[in-house]
């Protein structure tokens, strides 16, 4: 059941705020310092995650359920902080169902704006990508960033285990230091010269400890969540008209499908502050 004061919030012009389960947190926890006036509702479908492995249908399916849910608690934004999602559904969702049923609404995901940065962070013109089996088998970000900046060499790595790690909270433990260091070198072999490598899973930046043990000298490591949070911002400076009607009471609420219990353990390490959710059926 929701808390009954949930319903005081949803009343509320939210932000909205999407993840299959958990590394959206991660996303939602750098948003706050560049824009902490706005109210928030963070949903994750923690009951069917993860979506990795699912076929575009499905992640559609389930993406397009979470944002309408989120639509009908009156959050007229809502961005989906999870790269499958966003490279699955996100254009779909964008091109065929909000012209049509909801004009006045927007979602947003988290591949464009890192593409649109990416050239910042390199000078070789060749970036590593580390991710989930499905955000890799898509290419997304090969093609979003190839759009933009035909000249980058976009190499791809997928990492199956460290999901599992991160969410049964082994990762920093010392039987991850295999995964980490195996899935790393498999990347780096595949181009010489990589001197920027995007963690393509909001999951990741918890391993960056990790990560940075068996990283070469002069590779930046890239996590998503200040440019998705800088990327809003600017967002929201541009588009007034969205951005008037967001209601600002530094509200923030947490949603989840799962057992809320287990989210709000394990959630928190992820918000870095503890976190106190309620359960939704969809």
């Amino acid at each position: 059941m929701l808390d009954p004061l949930f319903f005081v919030l949803m009343r509320n012009n939210s932000i909205g705020i999407f993840d299959s389960g958990y590394g959206g947190l991660t996303v939602f926890k750098s948003i706050i310092p560049q824009l902490p006036d706005y109210d928030y509702i963070y949903f994750g479908d923690n009951a069917r995650a993860p979506y990795g492995d699912h076929s575009y249908e499905t992640v559609y399916r389930y993406t397009l359920g979470c944002v309408e849910w989120l639509f009908s608690q009156g959050c007229s934004l809502v961005i989906l902080a999870c790269n499958t999602a966003s490279a699955k559904a996100l254009r779909t969702i964008q091109q065929n169902v909000l012209p049509h049923k909801y004009p006045e609404r927007r979602v947003l995901g988290v591949i464009r704006p890192t593409a649109e940065v990416i050239d910042e962070y390199t000078r070789s013109k060749k970036v590593g990508v580390l991710g989930t089996r499905g955000t890799v088998k898509s290419a997304s970000y090969q093609i979003e960033i190839n759009k933009l900046y035909p000249d980058i060499e976009v190499v791809q790595q997928s990492c199956p285990m460290w999901v599992p790690l991160i969410e049964n909270n082994e990762h920093l433990n010392p039987g991850a230091d295999y995964f980490v260091k195996t899935y790393l070198e498999r990347l780096l072999a595949k181009t010489t010269d990589i001197d920027c490598i995007l963690l393509a899973c909001t999951h990741y930046p918890l391993i960056i400890p990790k990560l940075e043990t068996y990283l070469p000298e002069g590779i930046k490591l890239l996590s998503q969540g200040d440019i998705v949070a800088g990327s809003l911002k600017h967002y929201l400076d541009r588009h007034s008209e969205i951005e008037a009607r967001l209601s600002r009471t530094a509200g923030q609420k947490f949603v989840t499908t799962g057992d809320p219990l287990v989210f709000d353990t394990l959630g928190s390490l992820f918000f870095g502050s503890i976190i106190k959710s309620a359960s939704v059926s969809l």
